[in-house]
């Protein structure tokens, strides 16, 4: 078995968010980066559920993005993993960031390949379709659950109002999210043995880009709260109406 967990660095929550040049380009001085929550939680636990199964299974962490990510990246080769790989280039849009990830996982033998759902600051959902198509692979998104008999997964999806089970042949490109595992925390063997596994650095192909940023906007300032007598039920309905335009 050989798997591959894309990841990707995103701003911390509580991280203070600002725009520069007309709004166009995002302040990163002074930004805590983290691994995006969805790449660490769901995709990157739950391979090394299976590897911990299977101690054969090779198990392969990639990143496109800077030198600055390298300490991302040892994060999550303390959680665990044999080595990763880092493409040399900044992220430009999905189907770039798509493209470099398809480029290295080709001819590569990869039976899996696991991303988070999204990334918790543009969640887009998109990447892990794109490496999917390039690669001429199945892709399973929202997957919730995954278990995995010989060839065949098994997994579990959320659909609109449901949830919908589906089997498919190995190899495939799997989007992960909630319940598809637990969240760990790196033990100090883990930190201490990612400082010697292989971090390898790629150049990057040429590859197109598809979109471009336009602005960035700060959601509103919320307002204060209206509070409304219960016993007045009228006032409710107004402020619902003609404030809130929910009905």
């Amino acid at each position: 078995m050989k798997i591959l967990v894309c990841i990707s660095k995103t701003p911390d929550t509580t991280a203070k968010i600002a725009f520069t040049d007309n709004n166009r380009k995002f302040v990163t001085e002074g930004v805590q980066w983290i691994l995006n929550p969805y790449d660490e939680w769901y995709a990157l636990v739950r391979a090394i559920e299976i590897k911990e199964k299977d101690p054969s299974t090779a198990l392969h962490l990639i990143m496109v993005g800077g030198a600055d990510c390298d300490a991302v990246i040892r994060k999550a080769l303390a959680l665990g993993g044999d080595e990763a790989i880092r493409v040399n280039a900044e992220p430009r849009d999905s189907f770039y960031v798509a493209s470099q990830i398809a480029n290295v996982a080709k001819g590569a033998g990869y039976d899996l390949i696991f991303t988070g759902k999204e990334t918790i600051d543009f969640n887009g959902a998109s990447v892990g379709g794109m490496i999917a198509g390039l690669l001429e692979l199945p892709f399973i998104s929202l997957a919730a659950r995954f278990d995995l008999s010989g060839n065949e997964a098994t997994l579990i999806r959320e659909i609109e109002g449901g949830e919908e089970t589906v089997s498919v042949k190995l190899p495939l490109v799997i989007g992960c999210q909630k319940g598809m595992a637990e969240q760990r925390i790196p033990n100090m063997k883990g930190i201490m043995g990612a400082r010697s596994k292989p971090l390898k650095v790629v150049e990057p192909v040429a590859a197109e880009s598809f979109t471009e940023i336009v602005s960035f906007e700060l959601p509103p300032v919320k307002k204060g709260v209206k509070l409304v007598p219960a016993d007045n039920p009228e006032e409710l309905v107004r402020l619902l109406h003609e404030e809130a335009k929910l009905i």
